[in-house]
C-alpha cells in the first residue's frame, strides 16, 4: 500500500535472455468487443475517486501508532501485542477479498462504498476516544473497525478500473495505487505534528474529517459500467474456478506474494520505533515514514513507466531482491541521515503497485479480474497478519528490543517471494503466452 499493492525461461529453454510480458494486459483474449472507453470524463473521475479511496486507507502510517503505543499509550503491552493491531487491520482489508469481490461482481459496488466509507470514518473518531492502557478499545476501533470497513472500499477501488480501462490498465492502476503512497506521506506527519502541539487524538480527529470529505467525493464520482463481455445467453459468464485453481503461473504468483507479505511491511511498522531506540531525535524520526512513503511515490511512477518495456514480472523480481538487500543493511544504520536514505531507497524499491497487474494477467476475460484479485488478497492476508506479528515477537519484550532477528526474517521472506515470482513468470511463458512476450534490448 503496497503500496501488494503490489513474480525464467523463454519459450525455448535454451534462450536465457530476460523475457517478459510487454504488457500484462495484452493477453490472448477472444476477439469480442469489450467496450472499454480507455478514457473520458467518467473514466478519469472514477480514477480520481479510486485514488482518494487508496489515499484514505492509510495503513502505511501505522508505524506512527506502533511507536506511540509502545513508548507511551500502551506501555503495558509488548511490541508484539501492539503489532497485532496494525497487522489485523491490514490483513482484514485483504482477508475479505473473496466476499467483497463477489459482491462487486454482483453489482453492489455503490452499496459497499457507502457502508464502508460511513463506518470507517466513524471508527476513526472512536479511536480518538480510546483511553490509555485500554488495549481492547484500541483493538476494536482500529484493528477491527478500521480493518473491516475499509475492506469494503479497498478492493472495489482496484476492480472498478477494469470497467473503464483495458489497454491502459497498468497505467490506470499505477495512478490509483499511488494514492496509498501519498496518504502514507501525509498521514504520518499530520498526527505527529498536531500531537506535538496538542494531543495525538486531535491529529486523529483531523485525519478523520479529511478522510470523510475525500470519501464523500469518491462516492459521488466513481461510476460503474455494465459487464462488457456477455455470453451467448446475454449474461456475464461465471469465473472458471477449475482453470483458476489449476493455473500454475497464477498459483506461483500467489506463493510469491505470500512470502513477500511476510516481510514487506516490516519498515512501515517498525522504522520509527527503530530510530527512537537507536538515539535518533524524536522530532527527526517523525519524518522517516513520510520519506519512506515519499520514495514509494517515485517508485510507482518509474515502475509503471518501465512496465510496458521491461515487464511487470522483471520489475517485481528486482524490487524484491532490492528490498531484501536493503533490509539486511538496515541493522547497521544508526544515524538519521542513514535511516533517511534507507527510507527513501526502500520506499522506492518496495513498490508493489504492479502485483495486481501480475495477478490479472492470468485472466482469460474481464469477469475474472475481480475474482483473481480477491483470491490473491485473501491469500496474502494471513501472511500480513503473521509476518508483522512474528517480527514483533522477535523484537522481544518492551525495553529489551533486539533488531537483528526480525530484520533477517523480513529479508529472507522477501527473497523467497522473489523466487515465487520467477516461477510464476516461467509458467506464464510455458503456459502458451509466449506471443505476448518481448525480449528487451
Amino acid at each position: 500500500m503496497a503500496h501488494f499493492t503490489s513474480s525464467s525461461a523463454p519459450s525455448t529453454v535454451a534462450q536465457t535472455a530476460i523475457v517478459e510480458i510487454k504488457d500484462p494486459e495484452t493477453l490472448s483474449i477472444p476477439s469480442v468487443e469489450y467496450g472499454h472507453p480507455e478514457g473520458g470524463r467518467n473514466a478519469w473521475l472514477t480514477i480520481a475517486g479510486a485514488w482518494m479511496v487508496q489515499f484514505c486507507t492509510y495503513i502505511n502510517a501505522f508505524g506512527v501508532y506502533q511507536d506511540y503505543y509502545t513508548r507511551d499509550f500502551l506501555v503495558n503491552k509488548t511490541a508484539a501485542d501492539i503489532s497485532w493491531v496494525g497487522s489485523f487491520q491490514l490483513a482484514t482489508q485483504y482477508a475479505l477479498g473473496v466476499i467483497v469481490g463477489r459482491a462487486f461482481d454482483a453489482g453492489y459496488f455503490h452499496h459497499m462504498m457507502f457502508i464502508g466509507s460511513t463506518f470507517y470514518v466513524l471508527c476513526i473518531f472512536l479511536l480518538s476516544l480510546t483511553q490509555a492502557g485500554q488495549f481492547y478499545q484500541v483493538f476494536l476501533a482500529q484493528a477491527v473497525g478500521m480493518g473491516v470497513f475499509p475492506a469494503l472500499i479497498f478492493l472495489p477501488s482496484f476492480a472498478i478500473v477494469s470497467h473503464h480501462f483495458r489497454r491502459r490498465r497498468v497505467i490506470a492502476m499505477g495512478i490509483v495505487t499511488s494514492g496509498a503512497a501519498w496518504g502514507g506521506v501525509i498521514f504520518p506527519v499530520m498526527p505527529n505534528q498536531l500531537g506535538k502541539r496538542t494531543k495525538l487524538t486531535t491529529g486523529i480527529r483531523v485525519s478523520g474529517g479529511m478522510i470523510g470529505a475525500m470519501l464523500l467525493f469518491a462516492n459521488l464520482t466513481m461510476k460503474t459500467r455494465p459487464a462488457a463481455r456477455l455470453s451467448k445467453t446475454g449474461e456475464s459468464p461465471s469465473p472458471n474456478w477449475k482453470s483458476i485453481f489449476t493455473d500454475r503461473g497464477y498459483l506461483a504468483s500467489l506463493l510469491g506474494a505470500f512470502f513477500t507479505s511476510l516481510g514487506l511491511f516490516y519498515p512501515f511498522f517498525y522504522l520509527q520505533l527503530y530510530a527512537s531506540t537507536n538515539g535518533v531525535r524524536t522530532e527527526l524520526g517523525l519524518y522517516l515514514l513520510t520519506l519512506l512513503n515519499g520514495g514509494s511515490i517515485f517508485g510507482r511512477l518509474v515502475n509503471n513507466s518501465l512496465a510496458p518495456h521491461i515487464g511487470s514480472f522483471n520489475l517485481v523480481f528486482g524490487s524484491l531482491y532490492g528490498c531484501a538487500g536493503l533490509i539486511f543493511v538496515m541493522q547497521k544504520i544508526k544515524t538519521f541521515a542513514g535511516l533517511a536514505s534507507f527510507a527513501v531507497l526502500y520506499g522506492f524499491t518496495s513498490d508493489a503497485s504492479l502485483m495486481p497487474a501480475i495477478f490479472v494477467s492470468f485472466s482469460d476475460y474481464p469477469e475474472e479480474y475481480a475474482v483473481r484479485l480477491a483470491i490473491a488478497f485473501s491469500v496474502v492476508s494471513p501472511a500480513i497478519l503473521a509476518g508483522n506479528t512474528i517480527s514483533g515477537a522477535l523484537l522481544g519484550l518492551t525495553g529489551r528490543l533486539t533488531w537483528q532477528q526480525p530484520i533477517i526474517f523480513s529479508a529472507v521472506a522477501q527473497r523467497q517471494g522473489a523466487v515465487g515470482i520467477v516461477e510464476s513468470r516461467q509458467a506464464h511463458i510455458v503456459g502458451g503466452r509466449v506471443h505476448n512476450l518481448s525480449i528487451p534490448n
